[in-house]
């Protein structure tokens, strides 16, 4: 603090190369969920996931936002995608005035880059994925944990409450019902997706389907407000943690998934797909 500098060791990098395309409803979430399944909680820990390949064009940047958003929880100090025209397109719907103070620089990978670790990935083998408790590590496909009841759902968050997030959870919800059993809260991650989101006529949608609609905020993710879970209570959530009490009691559960299987399983009543619907 007194010398406005900071102390970071160089992370070591894990090259993850992505190839193919998804699957149906498959998304960003489904992905990250799956590489931490594969390497663990600690299969990246002090190191940067780069991501890379010609499967990253399937990745709209709020999915990759997603998938840099949960890096941390194998432990990675960040998570990298190269510049592309996603990229460029996404700076130049910003505000230029009030995000870009000066020219930028755009860095690239050198060609003969040194990784501790080369992950190879077709995404065509990613399936609905979620993470049971009591770790982002502990995932299964969606389809094998349809016996699991459910009490809650949430749907937004940091992680996926971005406005392809809400307008995803809107399609699927359209003309359908939330579960008499279940509460289902949905959460922009901001107040400009909320806007927008409420401009497009999604937020309507999502209402009359029954869901309470918040404004942004970290709510229930962290076990602040709203939807702080029971003794015994079990929630799919789009958030990025699921252990012992982070929504509540110490004895719920927090599953996570994407949104397609959590608007999917808020109408189904436990686990589920949207296919089923």
């Amino acid at each position: 603090m007194a010398r406005g500098v900071t102390w970071f060791k160089v992370p070591e990098a894990i090259k993850i190369n992505l190839t193919g395309r998804f699957k149906k409803f498959v998304t960003g979430k489904d992905l990250i969920l799956s590489i931490i399944g594969k390497i663990g909680v600690d299969g990246a820990l002090y190191k940067s996931l780069e991501f890379t390949g010609e499967g990253i064009k399937e990745l709209s940047m709020d999915q990759r936002l997603t998938v840099c958003n949960m890096a941390i929880e194998c432990g990675a100090k960040n998570g990298i995608f190269p510049v592309d025209n996603y990229t460029l397109k996404y700076i130049s719907r910003t505000n230029p005035e009030r995000f870009i103070k000066s020219d930028y620089k755009v860095y690239m990978a050198d060609e003969d880059a040194e990784y501790s670790k080369v992950l190879d990935i077709d995404l065509n083998d990613i399936e609905l994925t979620v993470a049971l408790p009591h770790l982002p590590s502990n995932t299964k496909n969606a389809s094998e944990c349809k016996d699991m009841k459910i009490d809650q759902v949430v749907i937004g968050s940091c992680t996926n409450g971005r406005l392809e997030d809400i307008g995803a959870a809107a399609t699927i919800f359209q003309g359908l019902k939330v579960h008499k059993d279940v509460r289902c809260i949905v959460i922009p991650g901001s107040q400009k997706v909320y806007r927008q989101a409420l401009d497009n006529g999604w937020l309507e949608i999502l209402d009359d389907a029954g869901c309470v609609i918040s404004t942004p905020t970290c709510g229930p993710c962290l076990g602040g407000h709203m939807g702080v879970l029971a003794k015994g209570e079990r929630c799919v959530s789009t958030t990025n943690r699921n252990f012992v009490g982070r929504m509540g009691d110490v004895e719920s559960e927090v599953i996570l998934s994407g949104v397609p299987v959590a608007a999917a399983s808020a109408v189904l009543g436990r686990v589920g797909t949207p296919d089923e619907l």
